[in-house]
């Protein structure tokens, strides 16, 4: 269902490898956002784009200058919910597991396995505990509306697909590619775990849009996955992430109709009483001050 007339889009985008700003937004902020986490990977870029606003947050920093496994998650998730964001758009650059799913292809990613070790991937690490349901991880009315907004915008998409998340930063060894593929993935990338764990604590209906660049290192017959290739394959595709994000505006969905709206009404476990003055004050911005 798309958002009623009157309810106000703040749809969030994090840019990740090759995408660092969103041309054409008007009215152009620039917030500096301090969170309970520290700060986040940039400062986030407030625009209108028709009629939403818009924020956007470079993952790896204005410069690329932050490493996956060293992305600091929790305060880019806080900071763009801080900022008032009722939606989340990750833009993700990938590699393929699938002789279908070719280089400059579009996957809607449906579902996620998170091979991370390092990363700290929930707001609720000490004083409070809360279980969110992550089936399904993503929210499938945006998910749905992304598609259409990358047929829309001349992208050949697959509306679907499983994401396998690796720590990084170095790319795959042979075998474990071989190993993604026979557990029936689709792609390879770094950077959507914990990301979408925590956008499901924000209780942010959230989609991940993965622009593939490669073969990974499965496949012999192609070019080995490298910085070279992935860079070139996005410098070719340098254009299509924003008409996306141009072509999803109007088919924004209601997000009361998101698995992740009200996600932590019952599943956040400790007591009220029982919250010591820290925790509350950490998880306010989520939580309240109750």
């Amino acid at each position: 269902m798309v958002l009623d007339e009157g309810m106000a889009t703040v749809l969030a985008v994090i840019g990740g490898s090759g995408f660092y700003a969103i041309p054409g937004l008007n009215n152009l902020e620039v917030l500096s956002i301090e969170t309970p986490y520290g700060l986040p990977s940039s400062e986030v870029l407030k625009g209108q784009l028709g009629n939403a606003t818009v924020l956007f947050l470079a993952r790896h920093g204005k410069h690329h200058e932050i490493a996956p496994h060293s992305i600091n998650y929790r305060a880019n998730v806080c900071a763009l919910k801080m900022a008032g964001a009722t939606h989340l758009i990750s833009l993700s650059a990938v590699g393929s597991m699938r002789d279908s799913v070719r280089p400059s292809d579009v996957v809607v990613v449906s579902d996620f396995i998170d091979l991370t070790r390092k990363r700290l991937s929930s707001f609720f690490d000490a004083g409070v505990v809360a279980h969110v349901a992550m089936a399904p991880p993503i929210c499938p009315d945006l998910a749905r509306a992304v598609s259409l907004a990358a047929t829309g915008a001349g992208a050949r998409v697959h509306p679907q697909g499983t994401y396998v998340c690796i720590e990084g930063p170095q790319f795959s060894t042979r075998a474990e590619s071989l190993l993604y593929r026979s557990w029936n993935v689709d792609v390879v990338g770094m950077t959507a775990m914990p990301e979408a764990k925590l956008a499901r604590e924000a209780e942010l209906p959230y989609s991940t849009i993965a622009f593939v660049t490669d073969y990974d290192c499965w496949n012999e017959a192609e070019a080995k996955v490298s910085v070279e290739v992935v860079l070139a394959t996005l410098r070719q595709n340098a254009d299509l992430a924003p008409k996306i994000i141009r072509e999803l505006i109007d088919k924004i969905p209601n997000p009361e109709f998101s698995p992740a709206h009200d996600a932590l009404k019952n599943a956040v476990i400790t007591d009220p009483s029982h919250r010591d003055a820290e925790s509350r004050a950490r998880l306010a911005w989520l939580l309240g001050t109750s």
